[in-house]
C-alpha cells in the first residue's frame, strides 16, 4: 500500500478526523483520534461491533499498544485483520457491485436498531473477504439521532444504486466510469443516461431522477443547512433503507452474449488436451507451493480454482465482464473462499488515482504476488494489442516471482483467427522469440506441450528472485 512517508500512513486515510490507517514494521495498525472517543465507545459498548463481526459484515480488530500512536490526538490503535487482495468497484462484476450495496444498507439497519447510523457509505470501504463483502472502516459510524436523515444517502446513491442501474438498464461498461468519478456517479448524469422507462420503477424514480432534481434545487447550500431543516423520524429513515434495499434486488444483469464465457468449450483444446494442461499446471502449483497466485485472463476460473482449492489466496482477473460474472456466481453458489474474481483490462490496468494519485492504488502497487498464470492469453497482448514480448515479459516480472504462461503459436486456430482480419506484422511472435523475450527476465524452469495442441506452458522463475 502507498503511504505518507513522514508517519507510514496508507494513502488512502487521510479524509476522516476520526483516525487512520498506517503502518509499523509491515502491521497494519488505525489509529482512533480523541475526537472520535464516544462514537467509538458506543460501537464497543452498543453490542453492534459484536453483532457486525460476529455476521460477517465488518472486519474485526484487536486493540493494540497506545504507544504505537502516530499522533497525541491518538486515544486507540487498533489491530484489524488482514485483507489479503484489495480491489475497487471499478474492478468488480455487476454481482459484486450489488452484494456490496445490500451489505451496505444491512449494516445501516442493524446500526440504526444500536443507536448508530453510518456516517458515510462509500463503496471503498467494502472489501472482499472470503468471498464475501466487508466493511473495512471501522470508524464509519456515528451516534444516531432521532429525526435526523441519513447523510450518507447521497453517496450511497452515487456509488451503488447509480452504478448498478446504469449497468442493469444501459451498459454493464459503465461501471468504469467509477475510475473517473472517484466519489461515484453524479446523480444527474445517471438521469441523463438511465432510459425513460426507468421513471416507472419507483426505487429508480425516487432515488435517481427526483434525487438529481433535488440535488439541483439544492444547489449551493451546505450539507448541514439541508440536515438542520430536514427532519426525518426512525420509521420513515428505515422505510428509505428497505426502499433502496427492494430497488437494487430488482435489478440484474444478465451475464449473455460473453465473449470468452464457453472458450474452453470451443475449438481451443481437446478433452485430453484440457486435462493434461490441467495436470501439468497442477504439478507446478505444488512444486513451488505460492502463497499467493494471480491468473491474468482467467476468464470463469477454471484453471485458477487449481490454486485456491489448495487453500491459495487467488485472484482471477479478466477483461470480459461476463466471464467475471459468471466466475464470482460460481464462487456465491460453492462458498468459495480463496478466489476472488476481478475486471482488468491489462492493456490499460487500474492505476494509481485519487489525491497526490495515493488514495487508490494501480496494479503493480497491489504486487509482487508469489505466482502469475498467464494461460492462453499472451496472443490477445502481443497480436490484438501490439505489445513486443520483451515488454510483457519485463511487465511481467514487475508482478511476480514465478509465472506459469502458455505460448500460443501462429498455427494454432485462435491466433490464425486474429491474423484473418490484420497485416501479420509479428515476425518475433515465435517460438524462439518468444523464449528469447522471455529468459531477458525469467530463468525457464520447465517446459510442455499441450497434448493434441502447438500450445506450449512453461514454468519461470524471475532472475535473481
Amino acid at each position: 500500500m502507498q503511504q505518507d512517508t513522514q508517519q507510514n500512513r496508507v494513502g488512502a486515510s487521510f479524509r476522516d478526523p476520526s483516525g487512520f490507517i498506517f503502518r509499523h514494521e509491515g502491521v497494519l495498525y488505525r489509529q482512533v483520534n480523541a475526537a472520535y472517543q464516544p462514537d467509538y465507545d458506543m460501537l464497543m459498548a452498543s453490542g453492534l461491533y459484536e453483532r457486525l463481526v460476529e455476521a460477517g459484515l465488518l472486519i474485526p480488530h484487536t486493540e493494540a499498544s497506545l504507544e504505537l500512536a502516530r499522533t497525541g490526538e491518538a486515544y486507540k490503535v487498533l489491530r484489524p485483520s488482514v485483507v489479503e487482495a484489495i480491489s475497487y468497484p471499478y474492478e468488480w462484476c455487476f454481482s459484486q457491485l450489488k452484494a456490496a450495496a445490500l451489505a451496505t444498507l444491512k449494516i445501516q439497519k442493524l446500526a440504526i436498531k444500536h443507536g448508530m447510523t453510518l456516517k458515510d457509505a462509500s463503496a471503498y470501504n467494502i472489501q472482499f473477504v472470503d468471498g464475501k463483502p466487508v466493511l473495512i472502516d471501522t470508524l464509519s459510524f456515528a451516534r444516531y439521532n432521532e429525526g435526523e436523515p441519513w447523510v450518507a444517502y447521497r453517496q450511497f446513491c452515487q456509488h451503488f444504486l447509480a452504478p448498478l442501474a446504469l449497468m442493469a438498464y444501459t451498459d454493464v461498461r459503465i461501471s468504469q466510469l467509477l475510475r473517473v468519478f472517484i466519489d461515484g456517479i453524479p446523480l444527474d448524469m445517471a438521469s441523463k443516461l438511465l432510459p425513460r422507462r426507468t421513471y416507472l420503477r419507483p426505487a429508480l424514480s425516487l432515488h435517481i431522477h427526483l434525487h438529481a432534481r433535488g440535488q439541483q434545487r439544492f444547489r449551493g447550500e451546505s450539507a448541514s443547512q439541508r440536515v438542520s431543516t430536514s427532519r426525518m423520524g426512525r420509521n420513515a429513515l428505515i422505510g428509505v433503507l428497505d426502499s433502496l434495499e427492494s430497488g437494487i434486488k430488482k435489478l440484474n444483469w444478465h451475464a449473455s452474449g460473453t465473449d470468452w464465457a464457453d472458450y474452453y468449450q470451443g475449438d481451443s483444446y481437446s478433452a485430453s488436451g484440457l486435462e493434461h494442461k490441467q495436470k501439468v499446471i497442477a504439478e507446478w502449483i505444488e512444486q513451488v507451493k505460492p502463497g499467493t497466485v494471480w491468473d491474468l485472463g482467467a476468464n470463469t476460473g477454471l484453471f485458477s480454482r487449481l490454486a485456491s482449492t489448495q487453500g491459495i489466496p487467488t485472484v482471477a482477473w479478466d477483461v470480459d465482464p461476463g466471464a467475471v460474472e459468471l466466475n464470482f456466481r460460481q464462487v456465491v453458489e460453492k462458498g468459495e473462499a480463496n478466489l476472488l474474481p476481478l475486471i482488468l483490462d491489462l492493456t490499460n490496468p487500474s492505476p494509481s488515482l485519487g489525491w497526490h494519485l495515493r488514495e487508490r492504488m494501480s496494479l503493480l502497487e497491489r504486487g509482487p504476488v508469489d505466482m502469475i498464470f498467464a494461460l492462453a492469453l499472451i496472443h490477445h497482448i502481443a497480436i490484438s494489442n501490439n505489445v513486443p514480448l520483451d515488454m510483457v515479459a519485463r511487465f511481467f516480472a514487475e508482478l511476480c516471482t514465478w509465472l506459469i504462461i502458455e505460448f500460443v503459436p501462429k498455427e494454432d486456430p485462435k491466433v490464425q483467427t486474429l491474423l484473418l482480419s490484420r497485416e501479420d506484422i509479428f515476425p518475433d511472435y515465435t517460438q524462439t522469440g518468444f523464449e528469447a523475450a522471455f529468459s531477458q527476465y525469467f530463468t525457464i524452469e520447465q517446459s510442455q506441450q499441450v497434448v493434441d495442441s502447438e500450445r506450449r506452458l512453461y514454468l519461470m522463475k524471475v532472475k535473481g528472485a
